[in-house]
C-alpha cells in the first residue's frame, strides 16, 4: 500500500487512460516506469503489483488496483466525480456503456493489435481476423457515437467522465496501430458525436499535461501520432 497514488505507466498504454483521469481530478500521484523494451511488465517485482502483466496498475491507500475500467469507477466513486453516483438514475446506463467500451471495444482492438496471440504466426489467419475486427469496431463505434448523440450528461458533456478519457484513447490507438497497416477506414471523423468530444478533451488541462509527459503531439486524439517516448509500444 501506499499513502499517495502511484501509477505504473509506459507511454501510450492504457496508463494513458488512467493519467487522464488522475489530472482532471485534481489528484496528487506519483509514477513508475514499467518499460516494455525489456519486458518490466513480465517481471516478478511488477507482478506482485499487478499478477496480470499488463499495464497500468494503480497503488492506493486501499492497495494496488489493475483493470482500466475498474480503476476509472474506483477513482469516479471514491472522488465523487466523472460518473453518475450509485444512486443516480443515470447509473445504469453509465455502467453500460462503460464496460461495452472495456470488454468489447477494447477487446477487438487488443485482439487487432495481437492477432498472433488469438490465431498464431499463420499470416492469413491475421490477416482475416483484423479485417473481421475492423468491421467490428466500426459497429462498436456506431453504437457509441449514438449514445453520444443523445446527450447524456456524462457523455461529452462540459465536464468530463471517465468513459470520456477510456474511449477517446481507444480511438487513438485504433487509428495508429497496428504501425504497419493503413487506417482510412476509421478516421475519426466518420463519428461526429465521438469527434466533437474528442476535440473538447484535447483542450483540458489533463490532456495538456499528458502530452507533455508522454509526448504525445499538439493533437493526440484528433490528428494522433506515435508518442515521442515511446518504443515498440502498443496500448
Amino acid at each position: 500500500m501506499t499513502d499517495r497514488y502511484r501509477l505504473h505507466w509506459f507511454p501510450d498504454n492504457a496508463s494513458l487512460v488512467i493519467r487522464l483521469a488522475l489530472e482532471h481530478l485534481s489528484l496528487p500521484y506519483d509514477t513508475v516506469l514499467v518499460d516494455r523494451r525489456v519486458r518490466a511488465h513480465k517481471a516478478a517485482d511488477y507482478l506482485r503489483i499487478n499478477p496480470t502483466g499488463l499495464i497500468p496498475a494503480l497503488e492506493t491507500p486501499d492497495g494496488a488496483l489493475f483493470e482500466t475500467a475498474a480503476i476509472l469507477l474506483w477513482l469516479a466513486d471514491r472522488h465523487g466525480a466523472m460518473a453518475p453516483g450509485p444512486g443516480d438514475a443515470e447509473r445504469g446506463a453509465f455502467l453500460k456503456h462503460l464496460f461495452f467500451t472495456s470488454n468489447t471495444l477494447h477487446i477487438a482492438a487488443r485482439m487487432r493489435f495481437y492477432p498472433d496471440q488469438f490465431v498464431g504466426t499463420h499470416n492469413a489467419a491475421q490477416t482475416h481476423l483484423r479485417a473481421h475486427l475492423a468491421s467490428e469496431i466500426q459497429r462498436h463505434l456506431d453504437i457509441l457515437n449514438a449514445a453520444y448523440g443523445a446527450k447524456a450528461s456524462w457523455m461529452g458533456a462540459a465536464d468530463l467522465s471517465v468513459l470520456d478519457v477510456y474511449l477517446a484513447c481507444i480511438c487513438r490507438w485504433i487509428a495508429l496501430y497496428p504501425k504497419d497497416e493503413v487506417k482510412a477506414w476509421c478516421k475519426i471523423t466518420r463519428w461526429p458525436f465521438l469527434h466533437d468530444m474528442m476535440a473538447r478533451l484535447e483542450t483540458c488541462d489533463c490532456t495538456q499535461a499528458a502530452i507533455l509527459a508522454e509526448g504525445l503531439g499538439p493533437h493526440p486524439f484528433t490528428k494522433p501520432d506515435y508518442p515521442l517516448m515511446q518504443q515498440s509500444s502498443l496500448p
